[in-house]
């Protein structure tokens, strides 16, 4: 297996969905990375061997968003792109297989990431609605047209909410709040516990923007129904919030007993993220100076109902697969889809009798809060579920940079019952 690096990863801004990014579609948060990235290291557009890209809702008018975004770049037509799926961890999704593909030498450059335009996510006709259309388009005569539509009813035109069908599971009939939920009852995670996490991320998220952290990361968009606006900062991290107001909320997901609220779990948010991968023949060739060095990854599977818990197993088997431990990890990227789902985590990755009943037989480690997610995670900065993935290490990487640490691990919970992970070494030391 040959090394692969990562020599730059970049994001867009974070924006909840409904804001600044709403009239941008889901290639074009893509396309732009990579034409940065292009003209930054002066790389020919014919040299690309492939573009990856992670998403979930996947647009109608865009049926291919890897395809499409190669293009859009100004890449040569010869450069293959493809899109891939894996719920949340579509991004991470996209860079194992970049890191397949150079590691067995099939590829010298690629890029990989995510995008996600959650707020263009379709409401489409019910199963009654889209008969009605097919009868009527059959009908031949005016009078079997006139039939057809006397036959509509008001109840016709209730929608489906794909982004609710979506965060459903199809096999255990839970969305993914109530998944939460169901680790939250079974560790004994409180209501209190999970707002102080969720504060916590916030003010985290706050000072980080503050203090320019993200600045390296993040690549302004222009945005705006006459794009005219410039957005350069995540659009979500509220400076303001306290464990007090998270405490008014109301239980979101079973709304009598439950503890899981908007306010402890990530909201719904539109970006994306992208990364130039290369051999080291390609480094070598294009005088490249790689931010990092991708180690392994790593995808595990287990029940539904506990989705939460993939990080445990994913990291767990990345270990395993390295032979490192997690006490060599200087920094954690771990996905906040709920707090609950991370305080479970890190309840169960510390405890070898809670651990044991997904088949592992030793304690993976405790972990250390002033290195997991320093800069706050999704519950202020969001989840643009085929982005995040990928913006997970974009934003580990530069910490690792920033603070001169050399291993960070970026892992995430995967609706379906999964969990994904990926080691990465700093080369910026």
């Amino acid at each position: 297996m040959k090394p692969v690096y990562l020599v730059d990863g970049k994001r867009t801004p974070q924006v909840k969905a409904g804001a600044d990014l709403k009239e941008i579609a889901a290639p074009y948060l893509g396309h732009y990375l990579i034409r940065h990235l292009m003209d930054k290291y002066a790389i020919p557009n014919d040299m690309i061997d492939e573009v990856i890209v992670g998403n979930t809702g996947t647009p109608a008018k865009y049926p291919n968003v890897g395809r499409v975004i190669a293009l859009e770049a100004g890449l040569n037509k010869k450069t293959s792109g493809y899109s891939v799926h894996r719920n949340c961890a579509s991004g991470m999704e996209a860079l194992s297989q970049a890191y397949v593909k150079i590691a067995l030498g099939r590829s010298d450059l690629l890029f990989a990431g995510g995008v996600e335009n959650m707020t263009q996510m379709p409401l489409m006709y019910n199963k009654e609605m889209t008969d009605f259309f097919m009868e009527l388009m059959k009908a031949k005569s005016p009078a079997q047209k006139l039939k057809i539509m006397t036959s509509f009813r008001p109840h016709f035109l209730a929608p489906v909410i794909a982004i609710e069908q979506g965060l459903t599971d199809p096999f255990c009939g839970k969305n993914m709040g109530q998944t939460a939920e169901t680790l939250a009852r079974e560790l004994g995670i409180s209501r209190l516990q999970q707002d102080e996490f969720a504060n916590r991320s916030h003010q985290r998220a706050t000072a980080a923007t503050k203090d320019g952290k993200f600045r390296d990361e993040i690549l302004p968009i222009t945005a705006g129904y006459k794009m005219d606006k410039m957005i350069a900062d995540d659009i979500g991290p509220r400076g303001n919030s306290t464990v007090e107001g998270l405490g008014k909320m109301k239980p979101y997901f079973e709304k009598e007993t439950g503890t899981v609220t908007v306010g402890n779990a990530c909201p719904l948010t539109d970006g994306g993220s992208m990364w130039l991968l290369a051999s080291e023949e390609a480094v070598k060739k294009y005088n490249l100076d790689p931010m990092a060095r991708m180690v392994d990854y790593h995808f595990h599977g287990l029940e539904p109902e506990r989705m939460g818990l993939g990080p445990v197993l994913a990291t767990h088997g990345v270990l395993k697969r390295t032979g490192m431990k997690l006490s060599q990890m200087d920094l954690l990227e771990i996905n906040e889809a709920f707090a609950a789902q991370v305080l479970a985590c890190k309840k169960v990755m510390s405890d070898r009798s809670l651990a044991s009943r997904w088949g592992i037989d030793e304690v993976i480690g405790e972990i250390d809060d002033s290195k997991m997610n320093v800069n706050g995670g999704a519950i202020a900065l969001g989840h643009p579920v085929g982005s995040t993935g990928s913006r997970l290490v974009v934003t580990l990487a530069h910490e690792l940079k920033r603070q001169k640490k050399k291993y960070g691990l970026a892992s995430l919970c995967i609706g379906g019952g999964q969990g994904g992970a990926v080691i990465i070494e700093n080369l910026k030391l």
